[in-house]
């Protein structure tokens, strides 16, 4: 069933829904859980100053001034996390206080006189990569001990204590912990629920191993904190996110599995460096598998692309090791982020992009001849992508809890409204009120797990397209799935779609059209719909099979950030790139786990 509806009426009808009495009223709001500051040395190289307190400032809507422009958020967000590196923590309060410990060090000196992009660079090689890539990363010479992290880390506690405001707008507590073992991308980005946080954060020089991280969690739980870990940037991992034996080489174990979904509800499914979800050299029957697929990544480090390292694959093996373990280990639900290293929460405007490291991808030039140092080439860089999450206030536990619940949904920079439900008794209905009301008591929401059932079960689907942005072409559900043989399989399925199309005799939905002029980069919405709502039911279900099932809508072609770059300097555009995206949206997934 399809249907797309006016956006209005759409818009009343949640906002007066009356849910089941113990799931109160969900709104979705928008927030950021990855940037980076002048606390974090590789963003500090790039000339950022921007402390925490300033990046929460652009945050809540407020102008700042980077890369000598002033730079304002169309729309304040409704929450983020600054996620200043815990490895370069003390070593930059060092640097930039004038009465720390080490503040006049040779080493720091020279730092803060850095001025050419090749001494900068060569920097960011002896002091990040040489370092945090090898088998054993430390502490520089110049580092002044605990002390002065610790000072770091009550910089970025008290810029969140500063700007959260219950209600209104939520300051997140947050590290990364920024492990590289073997050049593979192993980062997470640790979240606090609230105030009750230790003295000092973990960091990679502790251990670069991820079960060892899990412990620290454990040991801080234990001492009253409550935190969860975001993994990212699975497509740099090296094979090593969704791993075939724990850190030391050993099988995995159920514990193993446990203690990983413990920690990690979440993963982020695209930042600035590159879209994570799947790859078009491995999923070739997937139309829309060609989006900011970052390949220029495997330049650096041996990071050579493999299938397991993008998250649907992640999700399916996860499915698989459930049968043999007794525990889906990825059991992963969905976050956004934008790994901005010039302090900006949520700079996500394709029009307005400026690249997110400073000199290294800050003028047109650079963006389109030259490359960020030791990542990515210039124009293989992604515009990143934000969070949404269904909470019932704009609190810090309502915020975290719908993360940790997995109720989440991320979108590649634009705000585009989704929501999905799955149960066997949900009603077919293009009324979104119902549709949430039987969603609660009926169902489960993204995130959720169906067990047990005798029935096909049927999945309501709404996406409500960004009231500044581009209009919305469709939404699909993307089902994996593993067979008695224990092989993983998937399939793609178009559910709810604009513009009075129909599918073809192979199954295929046409595409929506192109609107975009790309000699002005201007489009319009003349195709596509601002609402779409849907029900679908799994035909070929199967009681005894595990599954997951997750909703990715899309947008109508827009134009790329590297096409309104081109326009504005009179440029050609760039053949190695696409001049026009489809912007996205992709919810949580929703498992089913047969009974017993």
């Amino acid at each position: 069933m399809k249907r797309a509806i006016p956006l209005a009426s759409c818009a009343a009808l949640l906002g007066s829904v009356a849910l089941a009495e113990d799931v109160p009223q969900r709104n979705a709001y928008y927030g950021e859980t990855h940037l980076h500051t002048a606390l974090s040395l590789d963003a500090y190289i790039g000339g950022t100053r921007l402390l925490p307190s300033d990046s929460l400032r652009f945050a809540k809507g407020e102008q700042v001034v980077v890369n000598g422009r002033v730079k304002q958020l169309d729309r304040p967000l409704d929450f983020a996390a600054v996620s200043d590196h815990a490895e370069y923590l003390g070593e930059m309060y060092s640097a930039m206080n004038p009465t720390a410990p080490g503040y006049d060090n040779e080493d720091l000196q020279a730092l803060r006189g850095l001025e050419t992009l090749e001494d900068k660079q060569s920097w960011f090689f002896k002091y990040v990569v040489a370092n945090n890539r090898g088998d054993n990363p430390q502490h520089p010479a110049f580092y002044q001990g605990p002390e002065t992290t610790q000072s770091g880390w009550q910089v970025v506690i008290d810029a969140a204590e500063t700007h959260n405001d219950p209600g209104n707008f939520t300051a997140l507590i947050a590290f990364e912990w920024t492990a590289v073992p073997g050049g593979g991308n192993m980062h997470r980005n640790v979240i606090f629920r609230d105030n009750i946080v230790p003295e000092l954060p973990f960091d990679s020089y502790q251990s670069n191993l991820v079960e060892e991280l899990w412990a620290w969690l454990q040991l801080i739980e234990d001492q009253g904190s409550t935190a969860l870990a975001i993994p990212h940037n699975s497509n740099a991992s090296k094979q090593q996110m969704f791993p075939e034996t724990d850190s030391y080489g050993n099988a995995l174990t159920e514990e193993w599995a446990s203690t990983r979904q413990k920690w990690e509800p979440l993963i982020e499914m695209m930042q600035i460096k590159g879209n994570s979800e799947v790859h078009e050299a491995f999923w070739q029957a997937d139309e829309f598998a060609n989006f900011e697929n970052a390949d220029s990544i495997q330049k650096n480090s041996n990071r050579y692309f493999h299938k397991r390292d993008f998250v649907r694959e992640g999700l399916k093996i996860g499915v698989a090791l459930e049968q043999s373990l007794g525990t889906n280990p990825y059991k992963l639900g969905f976050m956004g982020g934008t790994d901005s290293h010039n302090g900006l929460p949520a700079d996500v405007i394709e029009s307005d992009f400026i690249g997110g490291h400073g000199a290294e991808d800050g003028t047109i030039e650079r963006r389109r001849t030259s490359g960020v140092g030791g990542w990515i080439d210039g124009v293989d860089l992604s515009i990143g992508s934000i969070g949404g999450v269904w909470a019932e206030e704009n609190t810090r536990a309502a915020i975290w809890d719908a993360m940790k619940r997995k109720e989440t949904f991320t979108t590649s920079g634009t705000r585009i409204k989704l929501r999905m439900f799955g149960g066997s008794g949900l009603t077919a209905t293009d009324d979104p009120a119902l549709m949430v009301s039987e969603g609660y008591r009926l169902g489960v929401p993204m995130g959720g797990d169906l067990t047990g059932l005798d029935g096909a079960p049927r999945f309501s689907v709404y996406a409500e397209k960004d009231p500044l942005g581009a209009n919305l072409d469709r939404i699909q559900i993307i089902k994996g799935w593993v067979d008695e043989a224990g092989e993983i399989h998937e399939e793609i399925f178009d559910v709810a779609w604009s513009d009075e199309r129909s599918k073809n005799a192979a199954g295929n939905l046409d595409p929506v059209g192109n609107t975009v002029n790309l000699e002005t980069a201007e489009y319009s919405n003349d195709i596509g719909a601002a609402v779409l709502i849907g029900t679908w039911t799994d035909a070929a279900f199967d009681p005894a099979q595990s599954a997951f099932y997750y909703a990715r809508a899309l947008e109508i072609p827009t134009p790329r950030w590297s096409t309104y770059d081109a326009v504005r300097a009179g440029l050609p555009l760039l053949p190695e790139v696409p001049a026009t995206i489809q912007e996205r949206a992709w919810g949580s997934p929703i498992w089913y786990e047969p009974q017993g």
